[in-house]
């Protein structure tokens, strides 16, 4: 949807906020009519507090729909919130619009906004919307709430630990391929001709619209000793999430889950298997779980109809990380993490 002013007078900034905002805020945003949100935590609880920007050419294409735009901003920090066994208690937005919106375009944003604020029960609580002469730049901040001595860190995870992932992997990393093909009006890979149109809208729908695992909060808080989603790719951000706990990993990336059209995409061109575990996007939970809370763990991951998968363990951290990789062989990947700098 084009941004372009056609001559339609724009609102002001006030106006903007009423119309398209204000609709979104929870009590705790005082329908935006204040500096300030107010928020009382749960009993008990302690408050998780994440944020991620988003840039327009850097992190979606100018072209992406908006309303895929401002879901994807939001899901991507829930995704932070349930990684770390968090409730979502709402969230602050901060937008920078070029000076070329409209407000068909801006309508379609609050929208998707609104969808997934609605269904994760995450509202509006304030922040702040400018002018730019460069880009758009959208940045939210969510807050979260988890029982006090129970948020899911980084640094948690043990020797013994067994090695968890939820979803599947890959899928958006080829599905951004397929998306760049598509604004550019380039022909599709050739890899891509394996893949069933269904396949290949399922891949390029993982990179528009992921969704945060929150249904796993629970499984997380009862069990896992360490977690972080996967949103910089799985040999990356698993290689972070040790190096945080002064451990090391084991991992038979042959048990990593795919779907079915990363497998296609994968028999058509073995190249791919470096850009299926090292690219961004995943927005999976990487968890460690003590063997012993292993069961439950996968219990109470089912009975949330989220889907895992042990893919390895957790070892000392002098032993060094091992990825063991289609041939039964350790492999060694070039670029083991997807960065926007």
């Amino acid at each position: 949807m084009p941004r372009r002013v056609t001559g339609e007078a724009l609102l002001n900034e006030a106006e903007l906020i009423a119309r398209y905002f204000a609709p979104l805020a929870g009590a705790g945003g005082l329908g935006l009519r204040d500096d300030a949100a107010l928020l009382a935590p749960p009993p008990g609880a302690e408050i998780v507090v994440t944020a991620d920007a988003l840039i327009e050419g850097v992190h979606f294409f100018t072209a992406d729909p908006p309303d895929r735009i401002a879901a994807k901003a939001l899901a991507v920090n829930l995704s932070d919130l349930a990684a770390k066994a968090a409730d979502p208690l709402g969230f602050l937005l901060t937008l920078a619009l070029p000076r070329d919106w409209t407000p068909d375009w801006l309508e379609s944003f609050a929208l998707g906004l609104g969808e997934v604020s609605r269904e994760f029960r995450c509202p509006l609580l304030g922040g702040d919307t400018v002018s730019t002469p460069g880009p758009l730049m959208l940045s939210i901040t969510a807050l979260g709430a988890v029982t006090a001595g129970k948020m899911t860190p980084r640094t948690g995870a043990k020797p013994g630990d067994a090695l968890y992932v939820s979803g599947t992997i890959g899928d958006a990393a080829l599905g951004l391929i397929l998306r760049q093909a598509q604004i550019d009006g380039a022909p599709a890979p050739d890899w891509a001709a394996a893949l069933s149109t269904s396949q290949q809208a399922w891949l390029v729908t993982r990179y528009l619209a992921p969704r945060a695992r929150l249904p796993l909060v629970l499984a997380l808080r009862a069990c896992a000793s360490a977690a972080m989603d996967v949103s910089d790719g799985l040999v990356g951000d698993l290689r972070a999430m040790m190096r945080a706990s002064g451990a090391s990993a084991k991992i038979d990336l042959r048990k990593a889950p795919q779907s079915e059209a990363v497998m296609a995409a994968l028999r058509a061109d073995s190249r791919l298997f470096e850009r299926i575990f090292c690219g961004g996007d995943d927005y999976e939970v990487l968890c460690a779980v003590p063997t012993g809370a292993a069961a439950r763990f996968e219990a109470l991951a089912a009975s949330a109809g989220v889907p895992v998968t042990t893919i390895g363990t957790v070892g000392p951290a002098l032993t060094g990380d091992i990825f063991i990789g289609p041939d039964g062989e350790p492999v060694m990947f070039r670029q083991e993490r997807f960065s926007h700098f």
